[in-house]
C-alpha cells in the first residue's frame, strides 16, 4: 500500500452562479488526502492516515475518498468538527484562509502499532498538519517507526498564514526533511524556506544528507529535478486551459509517486538506482497530470482512464 498521512478538509472554492455573479463551492481538499485519491484513481492501493470528522463535510471526505478507492480504515473518526479552508485566486496563485481550531484534522493522533508498516511501500507526510506542533509531534512518530521499512516523501506545501514562529516553523521543516527519501516541493515552497539560494545548491544539500531525490515544481515552466544517481533533470509542462492551480501540486506528487511504484523503483532501496530515463519518464508523467488538475475547479486529480501512458 501506498499511504499518506496529514490533512482532510474542505476546501471552499471561488466559483460563479448561472447569472454570472460569485459563488463559492465546497470541494474535498486537503494536501495530504489529494495525494491519497490522486494515487488511488491512478490505480495503486493507496491509503489515508489522519482525523476525519463525523459531520456533514467528514462526511463528503469519506464518501469523496471511498469513490477513488482510496483505503481508510487506517483513518480516525471523531465527532470534532471538519477543518474548512477559503480560497482566493491571486496573480494565478491559491491563498487560503483556514478555520482549523478544535478540528478532527488538528487533533488526530498517531495509534503506535495501527499500521502494517512491512506491508506500506511509501508513506507520504506534509502540509498543514505539520505546521502545529501537536500534529508534527504526531508525524514524527509515524515516521519514526515507519522509516525502518517504508520509503519517506515529503511536501512542505507552506502555508505562511498559519506559521506563527517561522523560525521554529524552518527548523521543523529541515528535520522532516532530514529524514525524507524524496522530497518534493514547489518554487513558493522553496522560496519561502530557502529564500533567494540556489535551487541546486540546496537540491545538492539535501543529497548529500541522504535523500534520493529532490523535485521543484515551477508551474507553468515545468520542474527541476536532482537525483542521487543521474544529477540534474528537467521536464516541461503542458499547454493548458488553466481554471485554478488547487491541488496540481499533490497531483504531481501523487503521480510521481504512482510512476515510480510502477517502474518498481519506489523502495528506499532502489529509488537510488533510477535511469535518467526512467525518472524523466516518471516526472513528465507527473506534470501532465497536475496539468490536467488545472483544467478543472478544485483539487480533482485524474483517473488512470484520463491520462496517457503505458505502465
Amino acid at each position: 500500500m501506498l499511504v499518506a498521512c496529514g490533512d482532510a478538509l474542505i476546501d471552499i472554492v471561488p466559483t460563479r452562479d448561472a447569472e454570472g455573479r460569485e459563488a463559492l463551492m465546497p470541494a474535498v481538499g486537503g494536501s495530504c488526502l489529494n495525494v491519497a485519491i490522486g494515487m488511488a484513481r491512478l490505480g495503486a492501493p493507496a491509503g489515508f492516515v489522519g482525523g476525519i470528522a463525523n459531520d456533514l463535510f467528514g462526511r463528503m471526505i469519506a464518501e469523496h475518498a471511498a469513490a477513488s478507492q482510496v483505503e481508510l480504515g487506517l483513518a480516525t473518526r471523531s465527532d470534532q468538527q471538519t477543518t474548512l479552508a477559503f480560497v482566493r485566486i491571486i496573480g494565478g496563485e491559491s491563498h487560503y484562509a483556514f478555520y482549523d481550531a478544535e478540528t478532527a484534522a488538528r487533533n488526530w493522533t498517531y495509534r503506535r502499532g495501527t499500521i502494517p508498516f512491512d506491508a506500506v511501500e511509501v508513506v507520504h507526510v506534509g502540509s498543514t498538519t505539520l505546521v502545529d506542533d501537536r500534529g508534527a509531534a504526531e508525524t514524527s512518530a509515524l515516521v519514526a517507526d515507519a522509516r525502518a521499512s517504508s520509503t519517506i516523501s515529503f511536501d512542505p506545501n507552506c502555508r505562511p498564514n498559519l506559521v506563527k514562529d517561522k523560525p521554529a516553523y524552518l527548523a521543523r521543516m529541515a528535520e522532516f526533511a532530514g529524514r525524507a527519501d524524496l522530497i518534493k516541493m514547489s518554487d513558493v515552497d522553496f522560496a519561502y524556506l530557502f529564500g533567494d539560494e540556489p535551487y541546486e545548491q540546496r537540491a545538492n544539500a539535501l543529497l548529500r544528507q541522504g535523500t534520493s531525490l529532490v523535485v521543484i515544481t515551477r508551474g507553468s515552466d515545468g520542474a527541476l529535478a536532482w537525483h542521487a544517481g543521474t544529477g540534474r533533470i528537467e521536464v516541461a509542462a503542458p499547454k493548458v486551459e488553466v481554471a485554478d492551480t488547487i491541488g496540481a501540486g499533490d497531483s504531481f506528487q501523487a503521480a510521481l509517486l504512482f510512476a515510480l511504484y510502477k517502474q518498481e523503483r519506489l523502495a528506499r532501496a532502489k529509488l537510488g538506482s533510477n535511469g535518467a530515463d526512467e525518472l524523466r519518464r516518471a516526472l513528465s508523467f507527473a506534470a501532465n497530470c497536475a496539468g490536467l488538475t488545472c483544467t478543472r475547479p478544485g483539487a480533482d486529480p485524474p483517473w488512470r482512464h484520463e491520462v496517457a501512458a503505458d505502465w
